[in-house]
């Protein structure tokens, strides 16, 4: 497990101040390294595979912006023995709750930005939410609930939300999403939800009781043959009107963010094709393969979301016009346009950058980057020894 320094300096020390508000978003991917020779793997969800787990904090802003990772585990499930029977390890859960005490104490630093922890499904632990209530609730937390508790009412937790009235109606756009091992296929569409939310006391499992608030949000009117899409959000935020529930909900869409991460470490980067000898090798090389991935897709969101740029905020200016050389275009006087940069070094990397085609995704801006890496520190060189 390991920090990320640099993260908590950019937040700190941002232009206009520090960010109001910052998503440390945490989730757990499998690493398939089945097939090569590489001492301490452990099993992954089949017993035959060989692999390791990561479990980042990745940080957005709430615009979506990547501002890198604060830290992460890594570990191997040690391999059954002779007989079969699994041998002692850590507590794999305890992860989620150590993510929490590091930002409770990067918070501390941070006086001016309030940290959001935000976890899927499997962050809805009662332990992690004792200690976050036992610290005094120094950041808020915001899970989606995957256990459907027993209140003190007798209720139970889901029922008793959706037994209120809706507090109002959001709309938003599901994108397209292509078939994939284990998801099918789904068409964009425009999805209706009522938002239903809740004050409730969930028992803290010694007897006591955590204040928290619960969040529904229920697809209303879903396409024949669809299942409606339902989220159920647990937070020790408080929830004052609609629009305070409306933000939760857009907080925690923004989970798709560390989804995005690992295509891009796994899918542009190719971590899993890495061939070292032990793990403690591969740990090493994923610690700098993350701030390359986070890299990547921060020039992938802001090349889309603020074309306009000037290049030269995330470029050096040996490294845009080695893009232009690499793709023998004339270079421009004056700094380019932050999109035009991200397109060309894309199309270093295989991008055709048709009319058609859109924007360029993970694997050709980090096949690009490479080469334009390799042809800026030339162009350095070259000026700094006056080569013509």
């Amino acid at each position: 497990m390991g920090r990320y320094s640099g993260t908590s300096f950019r937040l700190l020390h941002k232009e206009d101040g520090q960010h109001r508000v910052v998503l440390c978003i945490q989730d757990t991917t499998e690493l398939d390294f089945n097939g090569q020779q590489i001492e301490g793997m452990g099993s992954l969800s089949y017993d035959a595979q060989r692999g390791m787990y990561l479990h980042p904090t990745y940080a957005v802003s709430v615009d979506r912006e990547p501002l890198g990772i604060l830290d992460a585990w890594m570990w191997a499930r040690p391999v059954k023995d002779e007989n079969g029977n699994p041998q002692p390890s850590m507590k794999e859960s305890l992860r989620w709750i150590e993510g929490y005490d590091r930002l409770a104490e990067l918070a501390r630093s941070l006086p001016d930005t309030r940290l959001v922890y935000v976890a899927d499904r499997e962050g809805d632990i009662v332990e992690l939410m004792r200690k976050a209530q036992e610290l005094g609730n120094p950041i808020d937390w915001l899970v989606r609930s995957q256990h459907n508790r027993a209140l003190p009412s007798g209720e139970k937790l889901w029922q008793s939300v959706k037994n209120t009235d809706s507090v109002g109606e959001i709309q938003f756009l599901l994108p397209l999403r292509k078939a994939k091992k284990g998801q099918q296929a789904q068409k964009a569409r425009t999805v209706r939800q009522q938002v239903r939310c809740y004050s409730v006391k969930v028992s803290d499992g010694r007897r006591g009781r955590v204040d928290a608030y619960c969040v529904i949000a229920s697809e209303v009117d879903a396409p024949p043959g669809v299942q409606p899409i339902e989220w159920r959000l647990l937070t020790n935020r408080k929830i004052e009107d609609f629009e305070s529930a409306v933000e939760l909900i857009d907080w925690y869409r923004a989970r798709w963010e560390i989804e995005m991460f690992f295509h891009v470490l796994k899918t542009g980067c190719r971590v899993e094709a890495l061939q070292l000898s032990t793990v403690d090798r591969v740990e090493r090389a994923l610690a700098i393969f993350m701030v390359v991935a986070w890299r990547i897709a921060h020039l992938m969101r802001l090349g889309r979301s603020c074309p306009d740029l000037d290049a030269e905020l995330l470029f050096d200016r040996e490294e845009w016009q080695a893009a232009y050389l690499l793709m023998k275009r004339p270079l421009p006087r004056q700094a380019p346009r932050l999109n035009e940069v991200v397109r060309l070094v894309a199309m270093v990397g295989g991008f055709l950058g048709r009319k058609g085609d859109g924007e360029p995704g993970v694997k050709t801006i980090w096949q690009g980057l490479q080469r334009v890496m390799d042809c800026a520190q030339g162009i350095r060189w070259t000026r700094e020894n006056q080569v013509v």
